[in-house]
């Protein structure tokens, strides 16, 4: 089981840190912004969060790295002729130095494609140094990739690099060899693997199309982030999304903003930051943002249930709220998914009759309120006809909570293109 049972009022500051914050894109982005004719979207992205190395009996390598080389595969969501990564050191106590990246196409495991594998500089320069709570992005590198290819990104850190930004639990194999092996394509040096992901936060995309859909960011908690689906497969409701633009004809890049136990309301270690804190990073401010697909608060109701701290509706509308006019005064199209059922699920906390009521009355506000610019009725999507409060058998990955990879189609499924 990935999660042991845990995943107030909304903090006036929080609201006033969303709205204050949403003039700006992310450091990275708005820098590149500034100089960088290339137009570009998401090709690939995922939310990072602090230091955490142990993570629910799963370790990771978020205690930093000292001459090592961290291998990364990702599949990009939209295809294109230039490619650039984006780095993170938001959560870092102190610079961030690296000493070299290389991207290529991804062959089996840590192996990569002979003769693809292409250097990455920064601002002209192979090292770079990110400075603690900042980000950066690569020059744009010639590269031409189709939609769903996968590829993979080697960082090298000479010396060690401190506290880690990293996201856990992230369905995907990550590789990591003592010293230099940027360059390799057999992948043998490669002879420890993680689940999480490390500093890397984002791999844009820009190029010819047949125009361009911008980038939708899928904005939410561990339904969003994938938690429980197939290892290495690509099955999370976004990689499923992506698979459908991609047969429709429409190139639009998705990004994966999801965070395992992340909340609308409060941030906690090891679950990342609070929605209405890190959606102007992980949400608005990604390339190319046309549209945010929100998927938030079954979280805040099961952890309030468990710690006697309950949520209620108008505190999570409240933080729903902000969201939207965060999205809104960047001029960005914002979708409400509504909350899916939680009935049978053994976590404490997340089977209550009173967290029902407060998930039964978002659902009804988000349903028909006309606040967001559409709605996604994920809910639906995954209920038991015969007892709506429950997820089909057919989509439950075991804790009444999660989807499995079934239900994530179902959700893919259940978006409707047009209004993207």
């Amino acid at each position: 089981m990935l999660f042991r049972g845990i995943y107030r009022a909304l903090p006036a500051a929080a609201v006033a840190t969303v709205l204050a914050t949403t003039a700006a894109a992310s450091p990275a982005t708005a820098a590149h912004q500034q100089r960088d004719p290339v137009r570009w979207a998401g090709g690939w992205g995922t939310s990072l969060i602090a230091p955490f190395p142990d993570f629910f009996g799963e370790p990771n390598w978020s205690g930093g790295f000292d001459n090592h080389s961290v291998r990364q595969v990702v599949r990009v969501s939209r295809g294109g002729s230039t490619v650039r990564i984006r780095l993170s050191n938001v959560y870092g106590d102190g610079p961030l130095r690296l000493t070299g990246a290389t991207i290529g196409r991804a062959a089996e495991g840590a192996a990569v494609r002979a003769g693809s594998v292409r250097p990455l500089t920064f601002r002209g320069h192979r090292s770079t140094v990110i400075p603690a709570g900042r980000e950066a992005a690569s020059d744009a590198v010639r590269l031409r990739v189709s939609p769903l290819e996968r590829l993979t990104v080697t960082l090298y850190f000479d010396g060690p690099t401190g506290p880690v930004a990293f996201h856990p639990l992230a369905l995907s194999t990550v590789y990591r060899a003592g010293g230099d092996h940027r360059f390799d394509t057999d992948g043998a040096a490669y002879g420890e693997t993680s689940t999480a992901s490390y500093f890397l936060s984002g791999l844009d995309i820009s190029g010819p199309t047949k125009g361009s859909g911008g980038t939708v960011v899928a904005f939410g908690d561990s339904i969003t982030d994938g938690a429980i689906t197939t290892l290495d497969a690509d099955n999370r409701y976004p990689d499923e999304l992506a698979e459908r633009l991609v047969a429709a004809g429409r190139p639009t890049g998705v990004v994966n903003a999801g965070i395992g136990g992340n909340k609308v309301l409060t941030g906690m270690p090891g679950f990342g930051a609070a929605a209405v804190e890190r959606f102007r990073r992980d949400a608005l401010g990604q390339p190319g943002v046309r549209t945010v697909i929100v998927l938030e608060g079954v979280n805040d109701i099961g952890a309030g249930e468990a710690a006697g701290t309950p949520v209620t509706a108008a505190q999570l509308i409240a933080g729903h709220q902000a969201l939207i006019r965060a999205a809104r005064w960047r001029g960005v199209r914002i979708i409400g998914a509504t909350v899916t059922p939680t009935k049978g699920c053994p976590y404490p906390g997340y089977d209550t009759a009173r967290g029902e009521s407060v998930r039964d009355t978002l659902n009804h506000w988000i349903r028909t309120s006309g606040e967001y610019d559409a709605v996604f009725d994920f809910d639906r999507a995954l209920a038991d006809p015969a007892d709506p409060d429950r997820m089909r058998a057919e989509f439950d990955a075991g804790d009444g909570l999660h989807p499995n990879d079934a239900g994530m189609r179902a959700l893919a499924e259940a978006v409707d293109l047009r209004q993207l």
